[in-house]
């Protein structure tokens, strides 16, 4: 297969030329090349994968079907590798549950499933870590854990296996007892609110680990500028510390909440204004490393209900790369070889893979997206929904299987 007329774009900029890709492999870019099967893609961009590894299964339901439309609404949104958090039902803390999900990693038409190892099991007991990510898991994870004894062996299975830590900061008896972010929209609608420190204070003490035990953590899903302030500070250090901020913090507000919208309940909770802006500020001097959809889709019955009792989550991965493009390319907030940085190559490199680039001898996990068409948010239970974004993904070849859209 030839692919003539894009604009090949990766996180070293944009080119014009044509790519051929022979058994899933880039096997030459160049000009004018000719061969039997040409695809055209004059207008368009063709760009690496996206890499997600902040995902999560509808209702947190681990099974076939979840897991295969998972994979295609992934694929549809560009990203062609995908994390599953480890806080499923069942948990992903043994061989058995890893072994399901890897018989369905490789769905046709849709995204490769990876998946993470969640460091506790149900009863809180230390999981078989060290086999888990032998058997393919591509990191641990776990949110706050107050037991300095567990999370120091967890952090020499880590170092152990030279993986990352995927670690949510949250105080978990403060995140019970609150359902948005405090501040004048919480008062307003008469809800509790989350204080910003519930997430700083366990994110200070993690960047101590990091340090002493000389491993890498990603904090997974940032929303207090504080806290990219300290990882910062701390990179600056010289510790294995990383940012992850969902696209939700940067393109919404808690204003979203109003009217108790329960789509505008996710984990962790919108930020005010202030705070938002400050988020984009960031990611523009490339304190914020890497991006994710934070897909969490929930089903009607736990999301028709009061906001108090609502579940947390929205629907997303389906329109992430139109999403990025929409509110980060369109507005200027970044550039695309930036955009491809926090959403391709970072992610991937924070569970082992190669990606960012188009370049000769990688496998071709690439998106062909046309900036001049349109996607509109279908589900109802979208922070986004109704809206029409610019941008539509018309093609993606993963593992050597080309899906057009």
């Amino acid at each position: 297969m030839i692919i003539t007329g894009a604009i090949i774009c990766d996180i070293n900029g944009e080119r014009r030329g044509d790519v051929r890709i022979e058994e899933g492999i880039i096997t030459e870019i160049g000009d004018c090349l000719s061969g039997d099967e040409i695809v055209s893609a004059q207008g368009c961009y063709l760009i690496p994968g996206l890499v997600d590894t902040d995902v999560r299964l509808k209702d947190a339901q681990l099974s076939r079907t979840n897991l295969e439309k998972l994979s295609k609404r992934a694929l549809c949104g560009g990203v062609t590798t995908a994390v599953l958090a480890s806080d499923t039902t069942p948990r992903i803390d043994d061989e058995i549950t890893l072994e399901f999900v890897q018989q369905h990693r490789c769905s046709k038409n849709g995204a490769t499933i990876e998946s993470s190892v969640s460091a506790l099991n149900d009863t809180g007991v230390l999981s078989n870590i060290a086999i888990m990510l032998k058997k393919g898991c591509v990191a641990v994870h776990t949110s706050t854990i107050n037991d300095y004894n567990l999370i120091s062996r967890i952090a020499q299975y880590a170092k152990m296996a030279d993986k990352a830590l995927f670690y949510k900061a949250q105080e978990k008896s403060l995140i019970e007892s609150g359902v948005m972010s405090d501040g004048a929209v919480a008062s307003g609608l008469g809800l509790p609110g989350i204080p910003p420190i519930s997430e700083v204070v366990h994110v200070a003490s993690m960047i101590e680990i990091a340090r002493y035990f000389g491993i890498k953590i990603v904090f997974k899903s940032i929303k207090e500028p504080r806290s990219i302030e300290l990882i910062s500070d701390a990179r600056k250090n010289g510790i294995a510390v990383e940012c992850e901020v969902s696209i939700h913090h940067l393109f919404k507000n808690d204003l979203a909440c109003n009217g108790f919208d329960t789509d505008a309940k996710i984990d962790p909770p919108l930020v005010n204004e202030t705070k938002r802006l400050e988020l984009i500020e960031a990611l523009k001097q490339g304190d914020i490393h890497s991006l994710s959809a934070l897909h969490q889709p929930n089903s009607d019955i736990h999301k028709d209900i009061t906001f108090y009792d609502a579940h947390v989550g929205t629907t997303s991965i389906a329109e992430y790369l139109p999403l990025l493009y929409t509110y980060l390319i369109e507005t200027k907030v970044i550039d695309m070889a930036k955009l491809l940085e926090v959403a391709s190559r970072a992610p991937g490199a924070q569970i082992g893979v190669e990606a960012g680039e188009i370049k000769i001898g990688s496998p071709c996990d690439c998106i062909v997206f046309d900036p001049s068409r349109t996607t509109v948010v279908p589900h109802h239970h979208s922070l986004y929904k109704n809206e029409t974004l610019k941008g539509k993904v018309v093609m993606a070849l993963c593992r050597g299987e080309v899906t057009k859209f």
